[in-house]
């Protein structure tokens, strides 16, 4: 995941043509995660 996140991130040269989608998508997926772990932990 940490590898994803530092891939999305539109300062890094290969993945600044791809504009804030793909790091967007990541922290759309990252909040889904997060919540489900909170509410299986609950």
């Amino acid at each position: 995941l940490i590898l994803i996140l530092i891939g999305a991130v539109p300062a890094w040269p290969h993945s600044r043509s791809w504009g804030y989608g793909p790091s967007g998508i990541v922290g759309v997926i990252l909040v889904v995660l997060l919540i489900l772990l909170l509410m299986g932990r609950i």
